[in-house]
């Protein structure tokens, strides 16, 4: 699957943090929660914007890795990568 690193954003929510995947020429749109950074990549509760984005660019690798295989698993145009997604079964 090809990837590009497409600018993460917090949500205006401040739930998640929004990134993107390219597969076959289109962009599939990401999220990854807050809870999931805090309980699989040692994020602190209430973190500042900043902190959040560096939590998820320094667990980039895996939550990629997480992503694109939800996505082949169950081919969608948006996922949201949840806590459930990085518990081993």
């Amino acid at each position: 699957m090809e990837t590009a690193d497409l600018e993460p954003q917090v949500l205006a929510s401040r739930l998640g943090v929004e990134f993107g995947l390219v597969r076959q020429n289109s962009t599939i749109g990401c999220v990854i929660t807050i809870a999931t950074l805090e309980a699989y990549f040692w994020l602190e509760p209430h973190a500042s914007d900043a902190r959040i984005l560096k939590t998820f660019r320094d667990g980039y690798g895996r939550i990629r890795a997480i992503a694109e295989r939800k996505l082949l698993a169950r081919p969608a145009t948006h996922i949201e990568l949840t806590p459930a997604d990085f518990a081993r079964h």
